[in-house]
């Protein structure tokens, strides 16, 4: 009976101790979690002011707090280009086709340019834009449409450009939202002033940074194909494995007989104008002119002081001497 009794109060003595050592545990844990929730919203709202002020314009551009991390660009940026000169029977026909083949694609046609040569040939120059997935299909298309002559195709990798501006783009939206929060705050109109014209200079510049931006873009996504299309001459195509006869040889001759007589004919016409003014100028100056101005009064030649000039005599007629030796 004693041993139990002696148990008994040392068991409530353990369960006593146990009791207050849980309390104290359970307060310090309490404190500890609120001081820890405390700091957590303090990191959170630090982290909140300092993503607004690095990027306050995030939410004007709609890009939320994702726009203050660095673009990522999963494949390369590549400008693809080609030029093509085909040789083809029916220029037209060639060229509807290219068009055809072009807007199936998804692109469209450019800048279109057709001329004729001396001889009557069509020529025709146009530029075909294109998307990339599809450029080496149009590309093989455009070269089986008649002869190829001559083919040109470059690639430029413009990877770390659209990078560069687009992370420019986004540090030009934060600098342009805080120049306007400054504004809001501003209460001396000279620092609106000041601000007003800081804030002009950035949004030029962005927009500047954008138009970049449109260009990489354009250029990147539909790659440009210059095709040169050129009529096959039949005529000449049918003789040029025959040598040159005398028909030939005649031929050529009246070309340069020709060709000369243009010359001649385009050097007189060149000459023309001025011999006509020249000749109208000499009618003008003769019919005129001329007529109109004082005549000079007609000289007198000046007689000598001496008086008049001796004549000339005559010798007497001789004469027979008479009788006696008397003369007349």
């Amino acid at each position: 009976m004693r041993t139990r009794r002696s148990v008994r109060p040392v068991q409530a003595l353990a369960g006593i101790l146990l009791a207050a050592g849980l309390v104290l545990t359970g307060c310090s844990g309490g404190a500890d979690s609120s001081d820890s929730g405390a700091g957590t919203a303090d990191d959170k709202a630090a982290a909140q002011s300092e993503a607004k002020e690095a990027a306050p314009g995030a939410a004007d551009s709609g890009g939320g707090a994702g726009a203050t991390a660095p673009p990522k660009i999963s494949t390369n940026r590549i400008i693809r280009t080609a030029s093509l000169t085909v040789q083809v029977k029916d220029v037209p026909k060639s060229l509807d086709a290219a068009r055809t083949t072009t807007e199936n694609a998804g692109g469209y046609v450019g800048n279109e340019t057709t001329s004729r040569d001396e001889e009557g040939n069509e020529q025709t120059h146009v530029v075909l834009r294109v998307p990339v997935d599809k450029y080496e299909e149009v590309l093989a298309d455009l070269e089986g449409s008649g002869k190829l002559l001559e083919r040109t195709a470059k690639a430029q990798d413009v990877t770390d450009q659209v990078v560069d501006v687009e992370s420019r783009i986004t540090s030009q939206r934060a600098s342009v939202a805080r120049i306007r929060e400054l504004m809001d705050r501003a209460t001396r109109l000279s620092d609106v002033v000041t601000l007003e014209g800081e804030l002009s200079t950035r949004e030029a510049d962005l927009e500047s940074l954008l138009a970049r931006q449109a260009s990489l873009k354009d250029r990147t996504d539909l790659a440009t194909i210059t095709l040169n299309l050129s009529e096959t001459p039949v005529d000449k195509a049918a003789k040029e494995d025959e040598d040159p006869g005398v028909v030939d040889a005649l031929t050529g001759g009246w070309n340069a007989f020709v060709t000369m007589l243009r010359w001649i004919v385009v050097a007189i016409a060149a000459v023309l104008p001025f011999v006509v003014i020249t000749v109208l100028l000499v009618i003008v100056w003769l019919r005129l002119v001329r007529p109109r101005l004082p005549r000079r009064p007609a000289t007198v030649p000046a007689m000598p002081s001496m008086g008049p000039l001796p004549t000339a005599r005559t010798a007497p007629e001789p004469t027979h001497p008479r009788e006696g030796g008397e003369e007349d």
